[in-house]
């Protein structure tokens, strides 16, 4: 850790340091400053436990600067580096006013080794020195070779300390190792959304005899991605096959799991099997694989011309099914045990799917709450009640607002499916040739 030691400043549209002296307006002109060993020491351990709670890093640097303000008094703010990028006071906290001109502190960042946004002209800095100086220090934010930025503090009255600056740098190193893992967190996590929304952009494209919606969020601010997925197969005779699944755990393997079961899915389904078949060889050939993760799995194969569907579950939660007139039920289904176990007995039933209905798939993250029972918390969406005959989208959109899913703490993976007005199997099927020949 390099210090850039005490660095002293002025500003000429500012009045004279307070007649207080040490003490002054600013705070107690550094409770740190002279204090025994023993006294610092402990200090420093109570600050340092209040910096790096949390792995996100502007809550980083304003509890650094906090810290900092509790032990030297006076102002205190963060000049942090992205990249090639330096950026302006950030988490400022005690007497603003104390706190240099930007530029001045972003030339001793340059100095200390942290690249400026800005070059200014040095002849600013050299200007002679008046009788209203106040003692600043710039510690660099470095974490291993890498420099995070810069931590500025100022006051009025006595000069900081070496002993004072010193216990300063320890507090910075200990915020820039925070800093370092919270960057290492978020790009880990942006990775694996990454891979898991590119995994998600091309679900397979339904009949044009089936309007379909699909929505995918992760949660909040977490950084851990599920294997949450739904995915449309298309079946002869005008049939569709909707799936939504969702493998145990999280992060990067359980987006992999996840594009593994899909693309089974997409291999088994193509044959034709009923859905609780498909489920059947899914469960079998994940079971024989050790690393797979279990997942759940809800397939409702949609037969619009006769207006039926038929489901099958291996451990997940049953479809919402919103009537014309806007009221909304759940679809009753056999729930058979999660893929991956190697247990099978899954079974199938079919409802009749009557014209202007809507089907609702999802995964747990819709309707989950922390300590709330499961049975409550698919009531609450059963009490929905929407408009006549929305739009699959609206209809999607309304339940993500009404069950305020953009604060959910889990993923959520989510699909809607409508039917068109009936028409034969032979039309259906001449319809999708005319379609893929377009």
């Amino acid at each position: 850790m390099r210090v850039s030691g005490v660095a002293r400043w002025f500003q000429s549209r500012r009045g004279p340091a307070s007649a207080d002296g040490p003490g002054g307006r600013g705070g107690r002109g550094g409770a740190a400053a002279g204090a025994r060993p023993a006294a610092s020491l402990k200090a420093l351990r109570t600050a340092a436990a209040g910096v790096g709670t949390t792995l996100d890093e502007p809550t980083t640097c304003a509890e650094l600067t906090r810290a900092v303000v509790r032990l030297a008094g006076g102002g205190a703010a963060v000049i942090r580096r992205v990249g090639e990028k330096v950026s302006g006071y950030e988490a400022i906290t005690g007497d603003t006013d104390l706190l240099p001109d930007a530029r001045w502190a972003t030339a001793v960042a340059r100095d200390a080794g942290t690249p400026a946004a800005d070059h200014w002209a040095d002849p600013w800095l050299s200007r002679p020195v008046a009788d209203r100086t106040r003692p600043a220090l710039c510690v660099p934010l470095t974490s291993g070779s890498e420099q995070y930025g810069v931590l500025v503090c100022a006051r009025e009255g006595i000069a900081f300390a070496r002993a004072e600056a010193e216990l300063l740098a320890l507090l910075a190193e200990r915020a820039a190792s925070h800093i370092r893992h919270a960057r290492e967190y978020e790009q880990v996590n942006r990775t694996a959304g990454d891979l898991q929304r590119a995994l998600l952009a091309e679900p397979g494209r339904p009949h044009p005899n089936l309007d379909v919606a699909i929505r995918y969020l992760p949660a909040g601010r977490r950084v851990l991605v599920g294997g949450d997925w739904c995915e449309t197969v298309r079946l002869h005779f005008g049939r569709t096959l909707l799936v939504v699944g969702d493998v145990m755990g999280h992060g990067l393997e359980a987006a992999v799991d996840m594009n593994a079961y899909r693309s089974l899915l997409r291999y088994i389904a193509s044959s034709e099997l009923p859905p609780h078949r498909v489920l059947r060889q899914m469960d079998d050939i994940a079971a024989a694989e050790a690393d797979r993760r279990p997942a759940t799995c809800l397939l409702v194969r949609v037969d619009p011309s006769r207006g039926q569907v038929t489901l099958a579950s291996a451990g997940h939660l049953p479809p919402a099914l919103v009537a014309w007139d806007g009221r909304t039920s759940l679809l009753p289904v056999p729930v058979g045990p999660p893929l991956g176990t190697g247990f099978g007995g899954y079974e199938a039933t079919t409802h009749q799917l009557e014209p202007g209905q809507a089907l609702v798939l999802f995964t747990d993250g819709l309707v989950e709450h922390r300590g709330e029972d499961i049975d409550r918390s698919l009531r609450r969406l059963a009490d929905l009640h929407f408009s006549p005959a929305v739009g699959v989208d609206a209809l999607l959109e309304s339940i993500l607002t009404r069950l305020d899913v953009r604060n959910a703490e889990d993923d959520v993976a989510v699909l809607a499916a409508r039917p068109h007005a009936r028409q034969g199997p032979a039309e259906q099927e001449e319809g999708d040739e005319d379609m893929e020949v377009a």
